[in-house]
């Protein structure tokens, strides 16, 4: 369910960090409460995609099926260089972008003011326009570069919000503890979740 503020559109980035089982659980859950999701997958994000989840797709055969396992005409992938597209614009108004996962050299080109790509050039369109903008590290450990990058990031107005999923709710798969990363993702939207309880609150069926 949609919250009143949100207009239905999202954009979401995938760069070549592991942690590909987080994006596709995200994008999952996010077509079901946006009716449009912009889409940007980096040439790394399809391989480690392939890799980690045995999911082969590339920029020419891409479709939601593929990717989610499920139809979504919603979902519009957006080439990396192709700038004349709705997210490279300030004028489009959109409820959020995310970046999962966030790789160290995407979360260090955005905190320079680099846009060399839509990914990067999109981030600096929610910094400037003031919208929000998760970034979802699972590298580790930092070192003090990527300490810094983060800070000025943060500084800047994005959420930092690292692939670091709890054990209170005793998750019992793997599936769990990705869901945990995932919930507080939509909760950072202001969007409604069924995936992880409020804590001390039962699980709603």
């Amino acid at each position: 369910m949609q919250t009143a503020h949100t207009t239905g559109r999202l954009v979401v980035a995938v760069t070549g960090a592991s942690g590909a089982p987080y994006a596709i659980r995200f994008l999952q859950q996010a077509a079901l409460l946006y009716s449009e999701i912009y889409l940007m997958l980096t040439e790394q994000a399809l391989q480690v995609i392939g890799v980690e989840t045995g999911i082969g797709i590339t920029q020419s055969n891409f479709s939601a099926e593929k990717l989610l396992g499920f139809s979504c005409p919603g979902l519009h992938l957006l080439g990396s260089k192709n700038y004349f597209t709705p997210p490279a614009s300030g004028s489009f108004r959109h409820d959020g972008m995310v970046i999962v996962p966030c790789s160290m050299g995407t979360a260090a080109r955005i905190a320079s003011g680099i846009s060399d790509d839509l990914i990067t050039r999109a981030a600096d369109v929610c910094l400037k326009e003031r919208r929000p903008l998760i970034l979802v590290p699972r590298e580790t450990p930092w070192n003090l570069i990527h300490l810094r990058n983060f800070t000025q990031l943060a500084e800047a107005g994005a959420t930092v919000l690292p692939a670091a999923p709890g054990f209170y709710h005793h998750p019992q798969t793997v599936q769990d503890l990705v869901d945990f990363v995932v919930a507080r993702i939509l909760n950072q939207l202001g969007q409604e979740q069924k995936l992880l309880p409020e804590w001390q609150r039962p699980r709603e069926e």
